[in-house]
């Protein structure tokens, strides 16, 4: 299924600080924490706490978030579905990038430990609080 231009054009303007949101309402839902979803996404973009909070309390674009950030070198190793699409068949290279967000919040909703959502060992140094 390929996404139109003016549909990708959208979802790549959409503020970064809503869609955070819309994962702290979910992860907190199935009673996961902000703490645990800070945890994933400063490993998956390799922030720190401080960069991370700047981005939620801005309104940059998703394109923007993404552009401004280097991806954890095991983000490769994300892979599966999400919403029905393969992520490894995915071309556009930013849509890839939000859609590695989108499962690795996914598995932390569905219980999966940050461990093996972060395809790293727990002595990696970027998962500290």
């Amino acid at each position: 299924m390929k996404l139109g231009v003016a549909i990708l054009h959208k979802v790549y303007k959409m503020p970064f600080s809503d869609l955070y949101e819309c994962y702290v309402t979910k992860v907190e839902r199935k009673e996961r924490t902000k703490r645990e979803l800070n945890t994933i996404l400063r490993w998956l973009t390799r922030l720190d706490s401080k960069e991370l909070a700047k981005f939620v309390k801005s309104k940059v674009t998703l394109e923007d978030f993404f552009s401004k950030t280097k991806l954890h070198p095991n983000a490769k190793m994300i892979t599966g579905s999400i919403c029905g699409v393969k992520i490894e068949e995915i071309q556009e290279p930013l849509m890839k990038k939000i859609r590695y967000m989108d499962k690795i919040v996914d598995e932390l909703a569905k219980g999966k430990s940050i461990d093996k959502i972060c395809r790293t060992s727990p002595q990696d140094s970027s998962l500290k609080a």
